[in-house]
């Protein structure tokens, strides 16, 4: 690639990615909805598999799903400069807004309230997950193997089964299936190994229940014993090992920050977790939000820092390994089956954010107008999601 053609290709990925962190409202599902949309459907950067095994891979290193999407996509257009930008914008706008808050929280004691702003925004949202899940189908379920994958996926999230599960046990399953033929005989008549069982080990996080039974403590006055070395290596650490949703970080910084070192109550835990879903961008950055609590603008950025840059990291060392993922039969069904796993979890989150956004005939209405807008135009969904908050914010005014 040229240098002009290099420094485009760069331009290019840092408008993207900063229209993105500025709209990408809804959480990871979202996130990699409207990143589809954008590179796939309207820009034409990858096609539909090759987003896929880039999505695939995201799912299988730890760290925020849809940031480390972001990156590989800023790698795959503009190499290491893509990379440092699709991150770094995508990140940096929830992160001003989440300082903006947080700067309030401490001032005021309290959150500022964003239903009003996310009454139309989110069926929009929902809209477009819905979408990239009708599209993403054809490509990501390849056969009825790979549906019954997608189905088990779903299902399972749904029953409450952290979502390592289904991706890595699922992969992992269409991995020996696809290649049974490839098996020595003992290993298919008795299982694998030598002892003939799977053994799937997954990280444990900490129990996320006994969370909400303790909330709403008071406001604590201060982090007692503050380090902002401590502060940089604890998110650190939450980066390069945390797997799974806001509620399985929500379980990490109770356990670190709480528990552990004692710097924050459980209510200010929560409402950092809060911030942290009704801005855009990644969940993430509610990182900032508690290192501003806990050590001001300094601790603001090392948090922030922390918890983001084992993400530029792995995605740097592993993006090279993606496209010879296809070249084995084995890792090219592992990552068939990740893809499908990871179709099954979007399409159970669409379903769990439908039950919560879709509270009235005009949200949803407003969800299939949306829908129908996307899956037969081109539509800039940027600009549905804005309509969706003015439209949202004009009804809640009629209705007074």
């Amino acid at each position: 690639m040229s240098a002009s053609n290099s420094s485009r290709s760069a331009g290019e990925v840092a408008l993207l990615f900063l229209k993105l962190g500025c709209i990408a409202f809804g959480g990871p599902a979202a996130h990699i909805a409207l990143m589809r949309r954008e590179v796939v459907v309207r820009r034409r950067w990858l096609d539909e598999q090759q987003f896929l095994d880039l999505l695939g891979a995201s799912n299988l290193i730890p760290g925020p799903t849809s940031t480390e999407l972001a990156i590989y996509l800023g790698y795959a257009r503009a190499g290491r400069l893509g990379l440092v930008l699709a991150g770094a914008l995508f990140i940096l706008p929830a992160m001003l807004l989440v300082l903006a808050f947080a700067w309030t929280y401490v001032r005021y004691g309290a959150t500022p309230q964003a239903a009003a702003l996310l009454y139309g925004i989110k069926p929009v949202i929902i809209a477009v997950i819905v979408e990239a899940i009708y599209a993403l189908l054809r490509p990501a379920v390849k056969n009825w193997r790979l549906g019954l994958a997608a189905a088990a996926a779903l299902s399972l999230y749904l029953l409450g089964q952290n979502p390592l599960i289904p991706l890595f046990g699922l992969s992992l399953l269409v991995m020996l299936v696809e290649n049974r033929g490839r098996l020595p005989s003992g290993a298919r008549a008795g299982g694998a190994g030598r002892g003939g069982h799977i053994v799937l080990v997954l990280p444990a996080a900490p129990g996320a229940a006994d969370v909400l039974a303790h909330a709403g403590g008071p406001i604590a006055a201060g982090a007692a014993g503050f380090s902002l070395a401590a502060l940089f290596l604890t998110f650190l650490k939450i980066g390069a090992t945390l797997y799974g949703s806001g509620y399985v970080l929500l379980a990490f910084l109770r356990d670190d920050f709480v528990r552990r070192l004692g710097w924050l109550t459980d209510r200010q835990v929560l409402d950092a977790i809060a911030v942290g879903q009704f801005t855009p961008g990644p969940v993430f950055t509610t990182a900032t939000f508690i290192g501003y609590l806990t050590g001001g603008w300094p601790g603001a950025v090392a948090a922030t820092v922390g918890i983001f840059l084992p993400a530029f990291v792995l995605v740097a060392a592993v993006y090279p390994l993606v496209p010879r993922l296809r070249t084995s039969p084995w890792t090219a069904a592992f990552l068939d089956g990740a893809n499908a796993a990871a179709l099954g979890l979007m399409a159970a989150v669409a379903w769990q954010l439908g039950a919560t956004s879709l509270v009235d005939p005009f949200t949803a209405a407003l969800a299939l107008a949306a829908a129908v807008l996307l899956i037969r135009s081109r539509v800039n969904s940027a600009w549905l999601v804005l309509g969706g908050a003015v439209a949202g914010a004009a009804y809640r005014l009629a209705l007074g």
